[in-house]
């Protein structure tokens, strides 16, 4: 029986959801250079991968987090997975700005959420974690408690381990890195001479070097 990893992987990588190139890396936004691309927005477009989404992470919220009071997206990637989670389990839904409205109330936070709350935080992609603990304290300083984050997929980079740790956050994610570079591999979507290449990438993203 499939692990719930697994099964979130297979799904990303069958959307190309997620898009491993070892031999033509991808440029991200960042400068960095990376042999995996991943954009969860593309499982809002397909309803049966989307509804599962949806449901396992209602589930790990019901599982892991007694006495929720709302739950809050990530903008934009997380919005509507969150709000979609949050009709299912019956919860108020905000989400979070990366930066504030520069117009109007100037707001951070979109949406009612009331001081005190106990807040569970949807993302939908973890990388180096600095996006996502901005979101946490912008939900810190409004005076409610982040009892944690519960995302669709995270590469599992060391630098973001470290962070969420400082900033003392548990992360739960349906899929990870590793799920997927199994995935691929017992799918023939990669070779299995691709993974040393894959791993070493991981280890310091910022400074690898694809030559």
């Amino acid at each position: 029986m499939k692990t719930l990893e697994s099964l979130v992987a297979e799904k990303l990588l069958k959307i190309k959801a997620v898009k491993l190139q070892p031999a033509n890396p991808f440029t991200w936004a960042s400068g960095w250079k990376s042999p995996i691309y991943n954009d969860n927005r593309k499982t809002l477009s397909y309803p049966v991968v989307r509804s599962f989404i949806k449901l396992e992470l209602a589930r790990v919220i019901s599982e892991k987090f007694e006495n929720v009071d709302a739950i809050a997206g990530v903008a934009t990637g997380a919005i509507a997975q969150g709000a979609l989670v949050a009709d299912l389990l019956g919860l108020p839904f905000v989400y979070i700005r990366s930066t504030p409205k520069d117009h109007g109330l100037e707001n951070l936070i979109e949406g009612e959420l009331k001081p005190g709350s106990k807040v569970v935080i949807i993302e939908d992609l973890v990388s180096t974690g600095g996006s996502s603990l901005k979101a946490v304290q912008a939900v810190r300083n409004f005076g409610c408690d982040v009892a944690g984050m519960v995302a669709i997929f995270t590469y599992g980079f060391p630098v973001a381990e470290a962070a969420f740790k400082d900033a003392k956050v548990t992360l739960t994610t349906l899929s990870n890195y590793d799920a997927v570079l199994e995935e691929a591999v017992r799918t023939h979507y990669i070779d299995e001479s691709e993974i040393a290449v894959l791993q070493e990438w991981r280890k310091d993203p910022a400074n690898w070097d694809p030559k």
